[in-house]
């Protein structure tokens, strides 16, 4: 079945762009200490807001050259009362590539040193620009993409669990359990789910990790999301009990557990299969909106949503676009989710015409 969904998923032209640009983002956050060019601490406080770095193959005879760029000089302007920054062309520094660098873990385990692309112990090689404690806005991308792409589905891991057992019980049942436990999974989505996100994040402990932050923002998410989840598999459990194979399952005795999670609910697997896929986008969005207000993961560490405050600036819309970069990259990731999700709904609804 998983099989058949991948081959028409990548048949569809839109849904197999949107297939490829997932597959790259988790292959560059998966290898991020490899690939991005400093660590995820490195710092240069004399290089706030630099501009991307210049990567030339052509040097000034005109011929073909290894390719190098030239570091920044800060410069204050007193005319117009700015720091700007030019190149210091007296030096090349060449860009290499599997080459040593800034030491670190890889996957977190394995002590290593060589970068996919680095350059000279004296240069300075910045991708996207600096920020304006001057680290490496490429390489905090990297990094902070790591929290925002992975929380959606750890609160998964959590609600999904949660939201099929209740709503398979319900559903079972009915009558006056069916009853309380609906009327219960209904005051919890009354909640206004994004004030109480930013009321419980607001109430948390200074002191806290951002790992601690992290964990407490999925597990909020989880549940928060779980009863609109059990609504809807309690609505499909309503008429998969009434099929001929779970009156034969009764009838020889099985537990009713056994028959929630051994008849009814694999049933439902279509529509769980779409509702993943479908809710991982608005996690994202989630996490960055409260990393955004300052309420999720906190400086230092990096995630999309707190890079991105620091474009709020509008002197830094006009004049350092590149800080604009963590959000092209959540709308590039939301729309991705939702075409393969809206794919994997139309190839598992059976009333869908082929496409």
């Amino acid at each position: 079945m998983i099989k058949d969904i991948f081959t028409q998923l990548w048949n569809d032209k839109f849904t197999k762009i949107a297939l490829i640009i997932l597959g790259l983002i988790y292959f560059a956050l998966l290898f991020a200490d490899f690939i991005a060019p400093y660590t995820k601490d490195f710092s240069d406080r004399t290089m706030a807001y630099v501009p991307p770095s210049v990567i030339y193959t052509i040097d000034e005879n005109g011929k073909l050259s290894k390719p190098y760029t030239y570091n920044y000089i800060r410069e204050f302007d007193q005319d117009s009362l700015e720091i700007k920054y030019k190149l210091d062309r007296s030096q090349k520094h060449y860009i290499k590539f599997l080459s040593k660098g800034q030491p670190y873990k890889f996957l977190g385990l394995i002590p290593m040193k060589r970068h996919f692309i680095t350059t000279d112990d004296d240069g300075r090689l910045f991708l996207l620009g600096t920020d304006i404690n001057g680290r490496d806005v490429f390489s905090r991308i990297l990094f902070g993409g790591r929290i925002s792409m992975t929380i959606g589905f750890l609160a998964l891991f959590v609600l999904f669990p949660i939201g099929l057992i209740y709503g398979g019980i319900s559903g079972y049942f009915g009558g006056k359990i069916d009853m309380l436990m609906m009327r219960f999974a209904e005051g919890i989505m009354s909640i206004p789910s994004f004030y109480l996100l930013i009321i419980l994040a607001s109430i948390l402990p200074p002191g806290m990790t951002s790992t601690q932050r992290f964990l407490l923002i999925v597990l909020i998410l989880a549940l928060i999301g779980w009863a609109g989840f059990a609504r809807v598999v309690r609505g499909m459990v309503l008429s998969i009990k009434n099929e001929e194979y779970v009156q034969a399952a009764q009838s020889i005795g099985a537990s009713k557990l056994r028959i929630i999670i051994k008849h009814i609910l694999p049933q439902t697997t279509s529509f769980v299969i779409v509702a993943m896929t479908l809710s991982v986008p608005s996690y994202i969005l989630s996490e960055s909106g409260l990393s955004f207000l300052g309420l999720g993961i906190q400086q230092p560490d990096a995630s999309w949503g707190n890079m991105l405050k620091e474009a709020q600036e509008f002197t830094n819309i006009l004049y350092r676009p590149w800080l604009l970069t963590p959000g092209f990259l959540i709308f590039v990731s939301v729309l991705a989710f939702n075409l393969i999700g809206d794919s994997i709904r139309d190839i598992l609804d059976p009333k869908s015409k082929v496409r």
